[in-house]
């Protein structure tokens, strides 16, 4: 494990009640990322393998929203208190602490993976081998939907996140890296943000050949 990820898990470890406190019901209030998770749920519902992975999964309120949704979602954090968190609040789902560069999924077995703002710790640099682990847990024709903080420009821009350091991405540039790892664009919407950061909230919605 590298030194940002331990810094990342113990900071996440250290905020885990406030933290499920304040995103419990976040998605209330955010009609364009629900509408995103519900085109992702019925889109790998239509693959006919709903199998999916819930990756950085923090208090598993989106792992709950995604079996609302008919998908057969697990959780995965690098945080074992928020692992722990989450299996207390939803009893009837699986969590187990991974890395998301190391998930304990065999190949191709997956019909969807979500990742919500959860690769946003991860250095540039680290980006492609994180990728190439959900290429490998996917199906073909396997979805990813990835949600991040959007910003202008033509590089990822490090910021002081409340929690861990973190980076925002320039749409075109975080999309290149996924068609690099062997992803088809579906859709991808940018919207104001509703935080007082300024940047925009960014999706982009991926499919395996």
């Amino acid at each position: 494990m590298t030194e940002h990820q331990d810094e990342t898990r113990a900071a996440y470890d250290g905020v885990v009640e406030l933290y499920a406190s304040l995103f419990a019901d976040r998605l209330e209030t955010r009609p364009f990322a629900r509408a995103m998770l519900g085109a992702f749920a019925e889109l790998v519902r239509d693959t006919g393998n709903v199998r999916t992975a819930d990756v950085g999964c923090g208090p598993g309120h989106l792992t709950a929203m995604l079996h609302g949704l008919g998908l057969d979602a697990s959780g995965f954090d690098l945080s074992p208190a928020m692992v722990d968190h989450a299996r207390r609040a939803h009893p009837v789902l699986r969590f187990d602490e991974a890395r998301m560069e190391a998930l304990p999924v065999e190949d191709g077995a997956l019909g969807g993976v979500l990742s919500h703002y959860s690769m946003i710790h991860t250095p540039p640099g680290e980006l492609p081998a994180l990728l190439a682990e959900q290429v490998r847990v996917l199906a073909p024709g396997g979805l990813l939907l990835v949600s991040f903080f959007g910003t202008e420009g033509s590089e990822p821009v490090r910021f002081d996140h409340k929690v861990a350091p973190a980076y925002s991405w320039p749409a075109d540039r975080f999309a290149g890296l996924l068609t690099g790892a062997g992803f088809v664009e579906v859709a991808r919407l940018l919207h104001d943000p509703v935080s007082e950061r300024g940047f925009l909230d960014a999706h982009l919605l991926v499919r395996l050949p």
